[in-house]
């Protein structure tokens, strides 16, 4: 089935095939199998990398969604009974956040057409009509080829040969499969463990609901729309690998996995942070910046050390006892800085009470201004001379 709406696509998908089909015949035979099926999963991976972009923001769009989900819980709980405030609230959380939940449908829905339009021009094909830029020659020889024995444009409902059907069957499962592990390599590894929110059990949901819905459509698919999701599938596998293991969610397994493995490489701060060598962290950092991190966690530690090994202030009893071995400058600060709360103001005009103990007077102590006050309630005995 084609549509004239998407014309330009179906010239543009057939353009891209037929220039890997010119490229592949040099190595392959031009009516083969292998000339067409590598010129269709050339196609993908073409457009896989016109997408790394939409796929960099679909990375962020998701991570931005995890960290907003309690305020979205939050924000469903208190509104429960308005749903009109709840999605004015919603809508301004997403607007603060900068995302939103289409944002990781992002490379699928740019995706769509171009699907749609190799669909067309494997249908064309199949009917021996010609579409975009391939007719003539190209139309025949796309006709006769075959991937281990199925044609491209043969589907598992519409062959009646047993073996275009196993070959269907064994493409439609690992289409399938790899749509699975994709998904589940994302919820095990690179999701914050310590979020617990409605937004990962609809991912769990996700992780069962895609394969299945793939595995049914799968039935009604030519054998090079296969080809082409079965290498999307892996191109995804492929690409989310590594974004995992460079640059992960933060609380996630794969997190914690990144950050042993540049404690044992040398390459973390004190803070956490990585350090980087040459060409976006490609190449292995310099020895300055190793230094320096050293250097860092010397001082934090030295600093928690020293912080460790103050001395305990004591009591004013505790220095009278053992004040012998204190320097007389220390002595005279501490008892400056304990002397408002050890003495009260006296209204009687009597002396302080050193000088009642000593019957003298201080030198430079005027008499009637300050008195020690009286300990545990009662007079204190005199002292026998």
């Amino acid at each position: 089935m084609t549509f004239s709406f998407l014309n330009p696509l179906y010239t543009a998908v057939s353009w891209i095939i037929v220039q890997f089909h010119s490229l592949y015949s040099n190595i392959f035979n031009p009516d083969g199998g292998w000339a067409w099926g590598l010129s269709i999963a050339s196609m993908v991976v073409v457009i896989r990398i016109c997408l790394i972009p939409l796929f960099v923001k679909q990375i962020k769009a998701t991570r931005a969604m995890q960290a907003i989900q309690p305020k979205m819980k939050a924000i469903q709980e208190r509104y429960k009974n308005d749903r009109q405030r709840q999605s004015e609230e919603m809508m301004k959380l997403y607007k603060e956040a900068g995302t939103n939940p289409f944002s990781s449908c992002l490379p699928i829905l740019v995706q769509a057409p171009f699907f749609t339009a190799l669909y067309g021009v494997l249908a064309s094909v199949a009917k021996g009509s010609s579409i975009g830029v391939i007719h003539g020659d190209l139309l025949v020889s796309a006709g006769k080829a075959h991937i281990f024995g199925a044609p491209l444009s043969a589907t598992f409902v519409s062959s009646s040969e047993t073996s275009v059907k196993i070959v269907t069957a064994v493409m439609i499962i690992l289409m399938s499969l790899s749509q699975f592990v994709t998904q589940r390599q994302l919820m095990t590894k690179n999701v914050d463990l310590t979020v617990k929110t409605p937004f990962m059990q609809q991912q769990k949901m996700l992780m069962y609901v895609f394969p299945i819905m793939f595995a049914v459509m799968g039935i009604n698919f030519p054998v090079g729309v296969l080809v082409y999701w079965l290498t999307t599938n892996v191109w995804s596998m492929g690409q989310q690998l590594v974004v995992i293991h460079n640059n992960p969610t933060p609380g996630s397994k794969a997190f914690q996995e990144r950050q042993e493995r540049l404690k044992k490489a040398g390459r973390l701060r004190p803070d956490g942070t990585e350090i980087k060598g040459a060409l976006w962290g490609m190449l292995p950092p310099s020895k300055a910046a190793i230094s320096e991190a050293a250097s860092a966690a010397a001082v934090v530690e030295e600093s928690v050390r020293a912080s460790r090994q103050q001395p305990r202030r004591q009591s004013k009893s505790q220095r009278q006892q053992g004040g012998a071995g204190q320097p007389a400058a220390d002595l005279s600060k501490e008892a400056q800085a304990e002397e408002p709360a050890d003495t009260v103001p006296a209204e009687s005009g009597g002396k302080p009470a050193a000088a009642k103990q000593t019957g003298a007077t201080p030198a430079g102590t005027k008499q009637g201004t300050r008195q020690q006050p009286k300990r545990g309630g009662g007079q204190r005995p005199k002292k026998k001379s």
